[in-house]
């Protein structure tokens, strides 16, 4: 039953890493409706390489040009630059505060919730609000370091790379791009820091759990990449964070009426 669970969970994943709704969320809470034992989101973490896997396979002609590029195209040797930089103050975060988002914040659905409904108002205003886009491809994003605040569990990886890059006047699909691309070096980060603390003591059966969840968001994760962009260019984030607050709101009820872990 474990294993069908974590099939179900890195489906999950998978359909919710890039959308801006939080996925580590939404496995918590999922997790503990249906009484998955997963101490400090060993698992949740790791299965997400399975979902930066698939974008970087959707995305690897473009990868490769980068890379390739590099020694003698000065757009290719700002790109890295900028998703380097980028990435740094949310790698030092996490390397000094992982024990605690995932000690404390994790156990904490007040808190989830709380980033839910924040994080919906938040991606209202912006989508009102925001600057005349004048960005229209990622490469060219501007530096940003929104992504550090995705150490909250609810406030959203994507969510706040994708709020930070509309601020800094890129449009909704570039936007949406460059959080994929930050992605991969955070979340392979992530997973191999969580491989390193839990190798001396992953069971069997836990390792044949993060195989299927990892592979099932894997899938999930290619099916649900292109449609999402395609959504956002036609309506926008506001559905996403209507989603957002009616979920925080929800948890807050939940709570209320006793439910919690």
């Amino acid at each position: 039953m474990s294993y069908v669970l974590a099939a179900l969970l890195g489906i999950l994943q998978g359909l919710t890493e890039f959308l801006p709704v939080s996925s580590t969320a939404h496995l918590l809470i999922a997790s503990h409706l249906v009484g998955f034992d997963d101490p400090n989101g060993v698992f949740t973490v790791m299965i997400q390489l399975g979902s930066i896997l698939a974008v970087m396979w959707l995305y690897r002609i473009k990868i490769a040009t980068v890379v390739l590029g590099l020694p003698s195209d000065p757009d290719a040797r700002r790109f890295a630059l900028m998703i380097f930089v980028a990435f740094l103050p949310a790698a030092a975060a996490g390397a000094l505060l992982a024990d605690y988002v995932q000690g404390v914040l994790y156990d904490s659905p007040g808190v989830i919730a709380s980033a839910f409904v924040a994080g919906g108002v938040v991606m209202l205003l912006v989508e009102r609000f925001r600057p005349e886009p004048v960005v229209v491809d990622a490469e060219k994003t501007p530096l940003g370091l929104a992504q550090t605040l995705a150490l909250i569990p609810g406030v959203s990886r994507s969510g706040a790379t994708i709020v930070g890059g509309m601020l800094m006047r890129l449009d909704r699909a570039a936007a949406a791009e460059f959080s994929f691309f930050l992605a991969m070096p955070t979340m392979t980060g992530a997973f191999v820091k969580n491989l390193i603390d839990v190798k001396d003591h992953l069971s069997a059966e836990r390792g044949v759990e993060i195989a299927i969840g990892f592979v099932t968001a894997f899938f999930a994760s290619l099916v649900v990449v292109r449609p999402f962009l395609g959504f956002v260019r036609r309506a926008g984030f506001a559905p996403f964070a209507w989603y957002r607050i009616a979920l925080g709101l929800a948890l807050f009820a939940a709570m209320a009426a006793g439910w919690g872990w």
